[in-house]
């Protein structure tokens, strides 16, 4: 009798604890997301309502973290995140921040081959541990720097945690991280800013006629103040580069700005996806972030995903 041959690559080791560092919206929502998917959680606030609203979801409360830890606090604490905790000598580390190359800058120097830079592109207004939901990651955009100098056993350990709160990997740069977000996230804020602020001089009347349009434009500066000035001074540089591109683009006739803005925000809701299975190798995955693809699941000796059709 002949046996079935198992399909290959089989699968990966099992998975190590993750801890998480700051249990606000997104590190409680990817402690949260992650309990559910059965993985082993430690975590820690210092604020004592984060740590009571992570032990009733399952989260384990501790200063001892090891396996990967995430850091998940604003952008100015990331540096001294770990201070006062006790780290496993041979964890991962990962973080969540909306700016790379700072961080790497930072943490990456503290801590070498151990660190890999992500940033989720998920995320509401709203902040602190009463914003968690554990589905806020499902589906999202997940960006995770691969570095000449990155461990890829650890990027996959980082990749894995992504991949099991519900999200899709993104392989990339710090510097192409940075630049990218310019223009889809940083820049959106203060075009957001400018919006209220320039409705707001328009007077009452303006503002008690603002509808969907309106609100959908400015959602985004509802955000704490500081959390997005830090964010758009940490990569000031980029931003202001994206910000010059949406200025020039103003300048356009406008039938060829509205023309020009509907084509590429159209195809973008439209284009399909072509499956792809990519070998563990950084070219290869910097090739398939590049390309505007994401990695899906990782296997034994490969990633499998997907880039745009066409």
């Amino acid at each position: 009798m002949t046996l079935p041959v198992p399909p290959l690559p089989v699968p990966t080791m099992p998975r190590p604890p993750v801890g998480v560092v700051g249990l606000g919206q997104l590190g409680g929502s990817l402690a949260a997301a992650l309990v559910a998917a059965g993985r082993e959680v430690s975590g820690w606030d210092v604020d004592p309502a984060a740590r009571d609203a992570a032990a009733a979801r399952g989260v384990h409360v501790t200063r001892e973290l090891g396996g990967v830890v995430v850091l998940a606090v604003p952008l100015p604490a990331t540096a001294g995140a770990l201070d006062g905790l006790e780290v496993d000598p041979a964890a991962t580390v990962t973080d969540l921040g909306s700016v790379k190359v700072s961080v790497l800058a930072s943490v990456g120097a503290a801590l070498g081959d151990r660190f890999v830079g992500g940033h989720p592109m998920a995320g509401t207004e709203r902040s602190g541990h009463g914003a968690t939901d554990p589905d806020l990651f499902r589906g999202a955009r997940w960006a995770l720097c691969l570095e000449p100098g990155t461990d890829l056993r650890r990027w996959l350990r980082a990749a894995e945690v992504a991949l099991d709160a519900g999200a899709e990997v993104v392989p990339l740069t710090a510097a192409e991280h940075d630049d990218a977000v310019a223009a889809v996230s940083h820049v959106p804020h203060l075009l957001a800013a400018a919006l209220a602020a320039a409705a707001g001089e328009a007077g009452p009347l303006a503002l008690a006629l603002a509808a969907g349009s309106f609100r959908d434009g400015t959602r985004v500066i509802g955000s704490d103040p500081a959390l997005v000035t830090a964010m758009v001074e940490g990569n000031a540089g980029p931003t202001a580069a994206a910000l010059a591109r949406v200025r020039a683009q103003l300048d356009r006739p406008w039938p060829d700005l509205v023309a020009a803005g509907h084509g590429v925000r159209t195809a973008g809701t439209t284009a399909g996806r072509r499956p792809v299975r990519v070998p563990l190798d950084r070219a290869a995955l910097l090739a398939l972030g590049r390309a505007g693809g994401a990695v899906t699941s990782r296997l034994a000796a490969f990633v499998e995903g997907w880039v745009p059709e066409g």
